[in-house]
């Protein structure tokens, strides 16, 4: 071939090449390029209550705060085994909550992804019970996720079908037929606040000022970035591995928005920003019964840590490590702001601070500690998956150093806070949940067993007492463990106990005949290690399963 043929046919090689890659940088980062305008930061005023209070604070019903991280692994907290890097980390003011009040050992969340377990959370409800299967996401992510490239043998699963057929992302959301924990709440006098993430519907009927907040600052997708990642007091880190990174640094903005009006500019950090609203909202509302429910993003992806926070930690080598604690340093220091704001206003002793995560940590971010001691991640119905830590206090009922070493969940959470409030939960309807207060206060009520269930598509899990069953979807087979013995899941005894495992499939069987269908399609499966994070070469034989969303 002539030389100038040679030259002419790399040129249209490489013009193909590049016509492709500005296509899909184009469909990654479409998303963003449509979302709507973010105006500049504008201060919100919240609804003063009145003036004067009608009865002093401990005559009152309590004041309820629920704070929930955004995927907080077991061990990211220094109560909880040491903290991240190994100690490196403390979080002083999280710990407090549970030194000073109840720690409850054994707590789960209500799913093993974000949005369903929020929508437990807030119903008392599995989510399964009104169709809320799977984490609410974007056709545009679901196929940023498939296609993008992996040296593992096990693939994602695109659902193409799925995908044509998918709602808006803002459909996917509690249905209006539901009630939430601020539904019941406002029907007992109290001022409701929603701050920071929802990820639970964005169409009318759906948004939080329409589900019993009276007022509502943040997010509706389920994630926001930090700060703008040019930003001058910002350090970040980019997970080059991962797909779900990939697609939140091309697509995110940086916003909030009052009461669904326009999205603007906070005007600091997001997580010291939703800190500050938060001590102004409790300034408002003093002198009446709120409930305020501070949904942090933090610590989830995107990482991003303010540069002090990050300068601070400088004994933390690895850059990511120290990018993650520092942002858990951040909200460590948010919890401390609300509860010395509570005490300075008078307030303290009569308020019940509750404090969890949505689930576990993720093996996305590629830290191979955040779930420490237990096995898996988020995505996962093994114990690091679904472990969380749940802490109350509340000075006024619960005695400082309780622990609770029970079976506890995420639905409990909405049954505790209706009892505090001595309002009734819905009569119409089955609630998941039990008040915890007879198990926490100065009876101390034996713990009653408990059977609790999780289900994403085909892979399902249940505990029975220590019995704990995961039915796999890719590869399926059944796992067997018993907690009591093996609280870390290191031993199956699937194989010599069939009756047992009859016996827990049966209970799903039953369970899943009392749920509803999924309200839209999982658009992919795909595979997690159970034992290592993403970014680490795969090994040979390790455990593995398929997560649907």
């Amino acid at each position: 071939m002539k030389r100038w043929k040679k030259i002419a046919l790399g040129t249209v090689g490489a013009a193909a090449v590049a016509g492709f890659a500005a296509k899909d940088y184009v469909l990654l980062h479409l998303p963003g390029w449509l979302s709507p305008h973010v105006a500049p930061f504008h201060e919100i005023a919240w609804r003063p209550g009145p003036a004067t209070p009608a009865l002093p604070p401990e005559k009152r019903p309590p004041n309820i705060v629920l704070i929930v991280a955004d995927d907080l692994g077991f061990n990211d907290i220094s109560l909880n085994g040491g903290g991240v890097a190994r100690g490196l980390l403390k979080t002083p003011n999280i710990d407090a909550i549970g030194r000073q009040g109840v720690i409850f050992a054994q707590a789960y969340a209500g799913n093993a992804t974000c949005a369903p377990s929020r929508a437990a959370l807030l119903t008392g409800r599995y989510p399964t019970r009104f169709g809320f299967e799977f984490t609410p996401t974007d056709t545009r992510f679901a196929r940023t996720v498939a296609s993008f490239p992996s040296n593992w043998r096990y693939k994602t699963i695109l659902d193409k079908a799925a995908v044509d057929n998918d709602p808006p992302p803002d459909a996917k959301g509690i249905p209006t037929s539901e009630r939430t924990i601020a539904d019941v709440l406002r029907a007992g006098g109290y001022h409701n606040v929603h701050l920071g993430k929802w990820h639970l519907g964005g169409e009318p009927g759906m948004r939080p000022e329409q589900r019993g907040f009276d007022e509502s600052l943040g997010f509706i997708i389920g994630a926001q970035m930090f700060l703008p990642q040019n930003d001058r007091n910002v350090v970040n880190s980019k997970q080059d591995f991962d797909p779900i990174d990939k697609y939140l640094w091309a697509n995110l903005p940086f916003s909030v928005q009052y009461n669904g009006g326009e999205r603007f500019h906070p005007d600091r950090y997001m997580t010291d920003y939703l800190t500050h609203q938060a001590v102004r909202a409790i300034d408002a509302n003093r002198n009446r019964p709120f409930f305020l429910y501070l949904a942090y993003n933090a610590p989830h992806t995107p990482l991003q840590a303010l540069k002090s926070d990050y300068d601070a930690l400088s004994a933390i080598p690895d850059h990511r490590t120290r990018v993650y604690a520092a942002m858990i340093r951040a909200l460590d220091r948010g919890v401390g702001q609300v509860m010395q704001a509570l005490k300075e206003r008078g307030l303290d002793d009569n308020t019940l601070i509750i404090f969890t995560s949505d689930n576990g940590g993720a093996h996305y971010i590629g830290l191979p500690e955040i779930n420490r001691p237990y096995r898996g991640w988020k995505a996962t119905f093994f114990e690091g998956g679904i472990r969380v830590p749940l802490l109350m206090r509340w000075p006024a009922r619960i005695a400082a150093g309780t622990r609770v070493n029970g079976t506890v969940s995420h639905f409990d959470i909405f049954a505790t806070a209706a009892g505090a409030a001595g309002v009734k939960p819905p009569a119409d309807r089955v609630i998941d949940g039990i008040d915890l207060a007879p198990y926490v206060d100065a009876r101390r009520a034996p713990m009653p067993r408990r059977t609790l269930f999780w289900k994403s598509g085909a892979y399902q899990a249940v505990r029975d007492g220590d019995a704990k069953l995961q039915i796999l979807d890719i590869p399926r087979r059944s796992l067997l463990y018993d907690l009591g013995g093996d609280p870390t899941e290191r031993r199956d005894i699937a194989g010599g106990n069939p009756a047992e495992v009859q016996r827990l499939t049966a209970l799903i069987r039953a369970h899943d005949a009392q749920q509803a269908r999924p309200s839209w399609a999982a658009l992919f499966r795909s595979p997690v290690a159970i034992d290592r994070p993403l970014g680490t070469p795969p090994r040979a034989g390790e455990a593995y399963s398929y997560w649907s969303n």
